[in-house]
């Protein structure tokens, strides 16, 4: 069955990790998280089933993150703020987001996804 890969082109981080899953030989279908950004109820999903505090969600090294003043909005927002937020804007979603519909990770650390995704 083919991953859910959440990722932007543009961003090093995703290229490396889809450049690990196809050495890997795992089927991936690609949704471009800046065009086609999950939506709230989505990103609720994703967050529940990661196991990860929903702020491991926010790319907090984004322009927009550091435009928005997040960093200490994130501290007092409600979750449901929270998901609200990441709905409205893909580049405010730390990336790529890797999902079986079962396990989510988030970013990409090697160790992990050969733990999750590897063979």
């Amino acid at each position: 069955m083919a991953l859910t890969f959440y990722w932007y082109p543009k961003c090093g981080t995703c290229r490396k990790a889809k450049k690990w899953l196809e050495e890997q030989n795992v089927e991936i279908n690609e949704v471009h998280i800046v065009e086609n950004p999950p939506s709230k109820e989505e990103i609720k999903d994703l967050y529940k089933r990661s196991g990860l505090e929903l702020k491991k969600f926010f790319n907090t090294s984004g322009q927009k993150y550091r435009q928005l003043g997040l960093k200490d909005k994130i501290k007092e927002a409600s979750e449901d703020e929270l998901l609200e937020l990441l709905a409205q804007d893909g580049m405010l979603i730390k990336r790529p987001i890797t999902t079986d519909g079962k396990q989510v990770t988030v970013g990409f650390k090697e160790d992990e996804f050969k733990q999750a995704w590897g063979s």
